[in-house]
């Protein structure tokens, strides 16, 4: 396939109805967030102790409020988040969309970066390794180059996390822009540990829906 002269101007992703997208840009974004968390727990069962899903909601508000501050801060451009889900009261689990620019050590400037770049800079992405990794990849997605990484993220009660979470980046250069890179990370805390059955049928559900992933031209 001959490679685009023009980047894209968007993406498509086959999400199923019971997630919601939620712009960071415009909107009371942290009003959502809150209905979206009242909405799935309204579905608890009516013999199930009003008192035993608090935790879980308020610990499931935390992080995804913390997840939009996070994601604001690096100037994401969306958020999704499961709405509702028959027979679960709490998936928690979040996907932040973002763009960043990673610069390859080859080019001088902007005019001078070529295809070769974005292998340059998927090697030294794959070259980081903190020791937190459970899987470090690289691919396609959609023709593109692009870099998987798994980890678990250590629970920080000092930043408000007081559970452990699961996290899946997929990193894809943009087609017709070396250095432009799209970001879908990933994150769930499963039902209270990121690798138990949950946390792994999230991440496979995940993958699963990056393969839906197609670039769009206006």
């Amino acid at each position: 396939m001959a490679e685009p002269t023009s980047p894209p101007t968007g993406y498509r992703l086959v999400l199923p109805s019971d997630w919601v997208q939620i712009p960071l840009r415009t909107g009371d974004t942290e009003r959502t967030v809150r209905d979206v968390v009242a909405a799935a727990f309204a579905r608890v069962p009516a013999d199930v102790p009003r008192d035993k899903p608090t935790p879980l909601r308020l610990e499931l508000e935390r992080r995804l409020l913390s997840a939009v501050a996070d994601a604001r801060r690096a100037k994401a451009l969306e958020l999704y988040l499961p709405m509702r889900l028959a027979g679960e009261v709490n998936l928690g689990a979040s996907i932040i969309v973002s763009e960043t620019q990673v610069p390859s050590r080859s080019s001088v400037n902007a005019a001078t970066a070529s295809a070769s770049d974005s292998a340059e800079i998927a090697g030294q992405l794959m070259s980081r390794d903190d020791g937190t990794d459970l899987d470090l990849s690289s691919g396609e997605v959609d023709g593109a180059l692009a870099v998987r990484r798994e980890r678990i993220v250590p629970a920080a009660a000092d930043r408000g996390l007081e559970l452990a979470s699961r996290r899946v980046d997929y990193l894809v250069s943009v087609p017709g822009d070396p250095g432009r890179w799209f970001l879908a990370a990933f994150s769930t805390i499963g039902a209270g540990n990121p690798q138990d059955d949950l946390a792994d049928a999230l991440v496979e559900w995940f993958d699963a829906l990056m393969a839906t992933f197609r670039w769009s031209w206006a």
